[in-house]
């Protein structure tokens, strides 16, 4: 007889529910978030138990892939997918999430998320500290602004080299005071500065390493921090059977919505990993903005941006853009800058 787990992860306990390919109860309790403790409990009935359903959460990826080490088929499950299946319960409790997740595993209705390899999950972390040392720089140079304003002085725009040289003329004949606050909020700024651009040099570092990485960089617009969200948010260019869908992956398709006499296009579905649709869409953003040299791809979304709006185009270029990188990826090719009555023709930069 199959016996299929569903397990509802916090950070200090889990709720474990084992049932029979019947829905009848075999086990139901509790143990602590650790490979080791689940293990022990799922132990006994590991030659029966086909499938260990996981939502996906923080520590959902490290014990999907533990169990798995230890010889479970423990899958890893999509999050909105799982919601709306648990809604149907009355009581929101934890023991009732396990028994969901259980019937979910028994009955194959679930949708199983790609685990991220432990490279991709490394450079992932890279990308995300850098991103919290820039919120928490533009963070400090606002709360900088804000404070002055309230006294009539302003910094006005100019380069962020010149920020703290403001700064210091505003608050010269100021009160003590208020001189002392932006002294201490400069120097934070300037440790953010530091460790930013030593992240910049370690993502730089990062993408000069990578041959996959180092193709990308021929794209007009991808810069470094596009490259490296692409490479390691995809992991695994193998796991798209088509190119076309990598842009439904990470949110770049309209919505569908069709009932009856109904029938609309909505705007993207924004679903999927949020940093990557990001780096795309400002990517796509630079190379309709400030690329100057000519190329299909951006006389493509000029020509959308004239029929309909900029904002709109790059959507779409950014769509393009993860089409074509995967495209790159699995080809082995370079990019085409260029098309010829006779076919595309590969134009590298500079030639």
């Amino acid at each position: 007889m199959n016996l299929y787990a569903g397990l509802d992860v916090s950070l200090k306990e889990t709720a474990v529910c084992i049932m029979d390919q019947d829905g009848e109860m075999v086990l139901e309790c509790k143990a602590l978030s650790d490979p080791k403790a689940l293990d022990d409990v799922l132990s006994a009935y590991a030659g029966a138990l086909k499938r260990v359903g996981i939502e996906a959460c923080a520590v959902g990826g490290w014990l999907q892939v533990e169990l798995a080490q230890r010889g479970y088929e423990a899958i890893l499950m999509e999050t909105h997918h799982t919601h709306v299946a648990l809604k149907t319960m009355r009581n929101k409790t934890d023991r009732n999430d396990a028994r969901g997740i259980a019937q979910l595993m028994r009955t194959g209705w679930f949708k199983a998320v790609h685990v991220k390899s432990a490279e991709a999950q490394r450079f992932r972390t890279l990308l995300g500290c850098r991103k919290l040392v820039v919120r928490k720089l533009v963070d400090t140079e606002n709360e900088i602004r804000g404070t002055l304003r309230g006294f009539g002085l302003k910094t006005g725009n100019g380069s962020r080299g010149e920020f703290a040289g403001r700064v210091k003329t505003l608050t010269q004949h100021q009160d003590p005071l208020i001189q002392e606050i932006m002294a201490r909020l400069l120097a934070i700024r300037e440790v953010l500065l530091e460790q930013r651009r030593q992240m910049d040099a370690l993502v730089l570092k990062t993408v000069r390493a990578d041959e996959v990485c180092t193709r990308f960089m021929r794209i007009p617009g991808v810069g470094p921090i596009a490259e490296l969200s692409f490479r390691f948010g995809v992991d695994d260019p193998r796991r798209f059977s088509r190119s076309r869908t990598v842009g439904a992956h990470f949110g770049m398709t309209p919505r569908k919505f069709q009932s009856v006499e109904t029938d609309y296009d909505g705007r993207i579905s924004r679903c999927g990993d949020r940093d990557v649709r990001q780096a795309l869409y400002d990517a796509a953003g630079s190379l309709l903005r400030r690329c100057q040299k000519h190329s299909a791809l951006r006389a493509w979304g000029l020509r959308i941006a004239k029929r309909t709006c900029l904002q709109k185009a790059i959507v779409a270029v950014s769509r393009k853009l993860a089409i074509i990188m995967h495209r790159m990826w699995i080809d082995g090719t370079e990019f085409r800058w260029k098309k010829d009555i006779g076919g595309d023709v590969a134009v590298l930069p500079g030639t």
